[in-house]
């Protein structure tokens, strides 16, 4: 058993990362403020300490800082939120062991903590069927298209090609990742995901190909794992250069069987712009693109597969039912509704923002409309097709397509009116074709008629 020490300020975190320490069977102690902690590793003396980057009376950088010089023997695991990955690089170099950014998986969690105990410290977790660590993150997906790229996961996860997962920002391309590692042989091992477009050039060179301080590299970090590369089309030039020689040589090391156990690990790539286009723009490099695309998935949109919506805002309810440990809510149809209509320009991601948004609103167990963010429950009024006293609500956020074809219906229906019913003249006086003029008001035309 060893001892581990935690600083977070916010205590439904605190109290969470504490759970999986003392399931696996070792001494945990709590902190809230920065110098609680410090207070506490001078009378413990931990064999692992975990720290929020950011805490109100002490900087975590600090803290990491004086426990390495204080306490060498204590390993460090910062905690970061997606924006701070830059900062969390420079804990790498203060001599942190490794990071977690939020929200982190309990799974990732528990590996790191595994990997950061030594062995004598660290015995086997006991099952504890009353309260086990949940399963690693699922695949949530009830479409088509979901279904059928889980498919693909399943056939391709045990092969050690590189994966290039594209679509829209927040689709669910992390998602994709994780299920092919934790359906993969390495699903024991770490999973890494270096954020592209959040570090400075000369930083992501570190952490891609290590630097003068001497810091791991993240390929490093994840042996035997999963690294991914969020964002690799914002990768520059140089560095896509090196990165290509650099995957060719690990290949070709992998095929004569030289390759260092160090630098045994799966690698996937994200981007939220098709890397084949950026190729003939001339800013993504035609070899990297060839190297990193041997399995390319492509991510639909959340709007183009709404079966997803359901589930996917069960999940995140239950989410946060657990990290805030309160009761966990439902959704009223009405909002589950509003939920369904809705365009989600910013997809998957912005569903988990308008759930976790919907339930800090929430009066009691149930989330409704009016909980919700207001660009989804706000609609604008457009006028019946056939009936111009009947107003149908177009949801805030529906593409401009939806707007323009409600629009066109009406103008067509009023045309049709001042040529009292006449098709054929309405066709001639809009500018298109009879066909065409069928198919906007939805009609199917009679083709044998019309040439009889």
């Amino acid at each position: 058993m060893a001892t581990i020490a935690i600083i977070d300020d916010e205590a439904p975190i605190l109290e969470l990362i504490g759970q999986v320490g003392r399931r696996m069977g070792h001494e945990v102690f709590l902190f809230q403020t920065g110098q609680a902690g410090l207070d506490g590793l001078e009378r413990l003396r931990p064999q692992l300490l975990i720290v929020d980057l950011r805490i109100p009376d002490r900087n975590g950088l600090e803290i990491i800082q004086e426990c390495r010089q204080k306490y060498p023997l204590t390993q460090v695991v910062m905690v970061t939120g997606y924006g701070s990955v830059e900062t969390a690089v420079e804990a790498m170099k203060l001599g942190a062991f490794d990071y977690l950014t939020k929200p982190f998986d309990l799974d990732d969690l528990q590996r790191i903590i595994q990997r950061a105990l030594p062995p004598s410290g660290a015995p086997p977790a006991q099952p504890d069927p009353a309260g086990a660590l949940p399963a690693p993150a699922a695949f949530i997906g009830e479409s088509p298209q979901m279904k059928e790229i889980l498919k693909l996961v399943q056939k391709v996860a045990d092969k050690d090609s590189p994966v290039l997962l594209e679509g829209e920002f927040g689709s669910g391309k992390q998602m994709v990742a994780r299920t092919l590692h934790n359906h993969s042989r390495r699903h024991r091992a770490p999973f890494k995901v270096l954020h592209c477009s959040s570090l400075s050039e000369a930083l992501l060179e570190q952490e891609l190909f290590g630097g003068p301080g001497g810091a791991p590299t993240i390929f490093q970090r994840a042996e035997g794992g999963t690294v991914v590369l969020e964002e690799i089309n914002v990768l520059p030039l140089r560095l896509q250069s090196v990165l290509d020689s650099f995957l060719e040589e690990l290949s070709l090391r992998r095929l004569n069987g030289s390759l260092p156990a160090q630098l045994d690990f799966r690698f996937l790539a994200t981007s939220s712009k098709p890397l084949e286009q950026l190729v003939r723009d001339g800013t993504f490099r035609e070899d990297l693109y060839y190297r990193v695309s041997v399995i390319p998935v492509l991510i639909p949109p959340l709007r183009s597969r709404r079966e997803d919506i359901p589930p996917l805002a069960a999940h995140f309810l239950a989410n946060y039912s657990r990290f805030t440990a309160t009761p966990l809510k439902e959704l009223d149809k009405y909002a589950a509704r509003l939920l369904h209509d809705y365009h989600w320009p910013g997809n998957v991601g912005e569903l988990q923002n308008a759930i976790e948004r919907g339930c800090s609103f929430a009066d009691d167990k149930r989330l409704r409309p009016v909980d919700l963010p207001p660009k989804i429950s706000q609609k604008i009024e457009i006028p019946d097709d056939d009936n111009q006293k009947l107003r149908h609500a177009l949801p805030i956020g529906s593409s401009l397509n939806d707007f323009i074809k409600k629009q066109e219906r009406l103008f067509i229906r009023e045309t049709l009116q001042f040529n009292e019913g006449s098709r054929e003249k309405t066709a001639s006086m809009l500018g298109v074709s009879i066909a065409t003029l069928y198919r906007k008001m939805g009609l199917k035309l009679d083709r044998d008629k019309m040439l009889g």
